[in-house]
């Protein structure tokens, strides 16, 4: 059955914008449901960030493995999105929250199956940037490939997908209004050609939200010195908040510092401005995987960098790292799940350890060996349901397939390691820019949700 069938699961999510005594833009609180898409959305994934040459490198590098980049699709992604009007007058758009890249864009052409677009023939406030322009020559330095002057001089622009496939267009600017906040002159990549797709049902949402800390950012532009979220294991609804908040009932909250980097050449396979943050190790149960740090370390080209990316389903463990993890994990497990034995089967390009389950055994996920996740001071743990994804329509007599949420980025020719918005549910997860760390902690994300007052919409 073809990946692009498997839909996406509902889920809705709400986004609170509340009042900070610092640089905070507005002094409203402001709560707003942010509902979910059914249908594939393609990721930028960590191909974006590498110079043209390492992606080809990486692309090579993945080839010459039996394994070429373009047999990964991320079309089973749950995506967390947010809802937002655009120009005056306004054209609502849904975006996907992405804490791994950096330009927000918009579809702006209209294709067969694209189901939400901006139209910018229609808004006053629109403005495409030229290319000769200092926001086009300067702001655009963290984009994989560099801006471009497009015939009609303005500042074109290029995002590629982990599947080699892209997506162009030009920057762009208008206002654009989140509940009562308005913003004028907000930068973004005005789409028009690139993107393909199979799904009837594909492409609901009209974009993505770029949330890393690059200067063309959403979170960037708005100013915002702190974000956070927390995403529900039930459903998948959640909370989302910007700014600063005082939470008595927020407990056990755990840093890890950003990593930093100041070379005085941008290193090949480091993205400087993705939420970077230092992996020192990984327990199955009580057991530390038997490996060195070095295992974990950047190397000189930049390659082996942790992000935390909310873009990101699943979490994906460079070679040696997820190996180890893959043994350790079947070695505890035996006699307690069955593994499904076929060398043929890789889900989503990467995930190559699965297991037959039959419809009594899932109640027992409770009781599988957890993995800790440990950072530079702080860990994240995952337990229960979401070590095992089920594949969606794939049965083998009266069992269903779950595959273990770990992948291998080296099947996928990344060269880091991803974690995925999937071993984020029930974590309290906060981007502090202005301390420059990253915090965890553990959280029924339902009673967060309950607590800060924001009830569910369907």
């Amino acid at each position: 059955m073809s990946s692009s069938f498997h839909f996406l699961l509902h889920f809705t999510i709400f986004l609170l914008f509340f009042h900070q005594n610092f640089s905070f833009p507005s002094d409203q609180t402001l709560v707003l449901p942010l509902k979910a898409t059914i249908g594939h959305h393609p990721h930028t994934h960590h191909h974006r960030k590498l110079s043209s040459s390492a992606a080809a490198a990486t692309t090579a590098k993945s080839a010459a493995h039996g394994s070429a980049t373009n047999k990964l699709a991320f079309q089973h992604n749950v995506t967390l999105t947010v809802s937002l009007s655009v120009g005056s007058p306004p054209q609502t758009v849904t975006m996907v929250l992405d804490t791994g890249s950096e330009l927000s864009w918009l579809h702006c052409k209209k294709e067969p199956n694209l189901n939400s677009i901006f139209i910018p023939q229609t808004t006053k406030s629109y403005k495409s940037v030229p290319c000769d322009s200092p926001v086009c020559k300067t702001q655009t330095r963290d984009l994989t490939i560099p801006a471009s002057c497009d015939p009609s001089k303005a500042c074109h622009v290029v995002l590629s997908y982990a599947d080699a496939s892209s997506i162009e267009g030009n920057l762009a600017s208008d206002d654009i209004v989140i509940g009562s906040l308005n913003k004028p002159g907000f930068l973004f990549g005005c789409m028009d050609s690139g993107f393909s797709s199979t799904s009837e049902e594909d492409s609901k949402t009209t974009g993505l939200m770029g949330m890393n800390r690059g200067s063309l950012s959403f979170v960037s532009q708005m100013g915002y010195p702190k974000f956070s979220y927390c995403i529900s294991g039930t459903d998948s609804s959640g909370v989302l908040l910007f700014g600063d908040m005082q939470l008595p009932w927020l407990k056990g909250v755990t840093y890890t510092p950003l990593v930093q980097r100041s070379d005085p050449q941008p290193l090949p396979y480091f993205n400087r401005v993705a939420y970077s943050v230092q992996l020192e190790g990984i327990k199955v149960g009580n057991k530390i995987l038997n490996l060195p740090r070095s295992s974990f370390a950047l190397d000189h080209t930049g390659a082996g960098q942790t992000m935390v990316d909310s873009g990101t389903q699943f979490t994906f463990l460079m070679g040696p790292v997820y190996t180890a993890l893959k043994n350790e994990y079947m070695q505890q497990t035996r006699g307690v799940l069955r593994v499904y034995d076929d060398k043929s089967f890789v889900f989503q390009g990467s995930m190559d350890l699965c297991f037959l389950v039959g419809g009594s055994s899932q109640t027992s996920f409770s009781n599988l060996p957890r993995v800790t996740l440990m950072f530079q001071g702080a860990e994240m743990v995952v337990s229960g349901e979401r070590l095992l994804y089920r594949v969606p329509g794939m049965n083998k007599g009266a069992d269903s397939v779950h595959c273990f949420t770990f992948g291998n980025s080296d099947l996928m020719g990344v060269e880091a390691f991803l974690i995925g918005h999937h071993h984020q549910q029930n974590v309290w997860v906060e981007f502090d820019l202005a301390k420059s760390r990253v915090g965890f902690a553990e959280m029924n994300c339902d009673d967060a949700v309950q607590r800060l007052g924001v009830g569910h919409s369907h």
